[in-house]
């Protein structure tokens, strides 16, 4: 995924890359096509690059294990300043290139976000009910038939407050 800048004006540029996951050489659970779309502003002496990723991926619920597909995006700014490196501020996050430099290659970047937008806590919905600690029933489906037990003194307080709180 590279952006031929040399020769471009002053401006706003669109660019759209679309292509299949193994091509950024992504990770499970990201799988099936990816599409970037890039905003490049260009000015004298920076370059701004606005970019949009999305991908497909597979998961497998966190709650109730089903298998569920999902799409993930996420969205970053890149900031490129044409100078020589010499001048370049070490403590700024901002990347400099050489005033003769022609392209720029993002594929980096859009593989980091993309592993970066794959949510931590994968739920197939945000209601999910889980799975039964006891029978192993999936809950979605409906209530299972276990019993409570002898519930330990020490959890009585706590099963009394849940009480209250389903009653309100």
């Amino acid at each position: 995924m590279k952006i031929k800048i040399s020769g471009l004006k002053n401006g706003t540029y669109t660019y759209k890359f679309e292509g299949k996951s193994e091509s950024l050489e992504l990770i499970e659970p990201l799988s099936g096509n990816y599409c970037a779309d890039i905003v490049l502003n260009k000015f004298d002496d920076q370059i701004i690059l606005d970019v949009s990723v999305t991908s497909e991926a597979n998961f497998e619920c966190d709650r109730c294990s089903a298998d569920f597909k999902r799409n993930v995006s996420g969205e970053y700014r890149m900031v490129y300043l044409l100078r020589s490196v010499e001048n370049a501020d070490s403590d700024s996050d901002i990347t400099y290139l050489h005033p003769d430099t022609d392209k720029i290659d993002i594929v980096n970047d859009v593989r980091d976000y993309l592993i970066l937008s794959v949510p931590m806590k994968k739920l197939c919905k945000e209601e999910c009910a889980g799975l039964c600690i006891k029978c192993g029933k999936d809950l979605n489906e409906g209530a299972c038939d276990c019993t409570d037990e002898k519930i330990d003194e020490r959890w009585k307080d706590l099963l009394e407050l849940k009480k209250k709180l389903n009653t309100n």
